[in-house]
């Protein structure tokens, strides 16, 4: 009687892990995302976008960024992921203004892991455009044809797009996704940092059915 026992007990665990494992992650509107604080236009209405809200002053940020790295990898086709350097303070417009004139020349993937290396292991103070156009230079990159580019039109009006995206999204803090101009998630509400890629993820799902 026992052993039968015993044998059932195991065949129900045994089932039990399989709905476990065969059930997708589901997260509540309201706990671990939110509606954005209004409909975000996105670049595409064909595709999901994806906006990752950083800075690199942010220590979580820089944290998470060589995860995001991995995680873009596994995004289906449908899914457009655009970084987008959030702008809460004076210091945080200077390196938007960076980001985006890296972007224009063609240095943004050198550039990018360097920023965040130099701010948060090597401590330095890049705040003014002064100290980013000497470190930019001393990574050997034209330092006059990259401070034209970081005053650009074109590179004001995408700053000047990251500004709006900060002020009108809800967002809080960063590092926060927001997910096709609907919703939006950060690490407290997904229940940690790697927890955000679960909620997007989900919401993905959401957003292609």
């Amino acid at each position: 009687m026992k052993k039968m026992f015993k044998m059932a007990l195991a065949l129900s665990i045994s089932l039990l892990s399989m709905v476990v494992i065969a059930m997708p992650l589901a997260f509540i509107e309201g706990v671990h995302y939110q509606p954005t604080s209004k409909l975000l236009a996105t670049s595409d209405e064909n595709i999901i976008e994806v906006v990752e809200m950083f800075s690199y002053s942010c220590p979580h940020c820089f944290r998470l960024d060589p995860q995001i790295a991995e995680w873009k990898k596994t995004l289906p086709d449908n899914v457009k992921f655009v970084p987008m350097p959030a702008i809460f303070r004076d210091s945080w417009l200077q390196l938007a203004k960076v980001f985006y004139a890296a972007e224009a020349t063609g240095d943004l993937e050198k550039l990018h892991p360097l920023i965040f290396n130099a701010i948060h292991v090597e401590k330095k103070r890049l705040t003014t455009e002064e100290e980013l156009l000497d470190f930019v230079a001393e990574q050997g990159i034209d330092r006059e044809t990259f401070a034209k580019t970081m005053n650009s039109f074109a590179v004001k009006s995408k700053v000047n797009k990251a500004l709006v995206m900060s002020q009108t999204s809800g967002i809080t803090g960063v590092p926060s996704m927001i997910i096709n101009g609907k919703y939006r998630t950060d690490a407290t509400a997904a229940g940690g940092a790697e927890a955000i890629f679960d909620v997007v993820d989900f919401l993905i799902e959401q957003e292609s059915n």
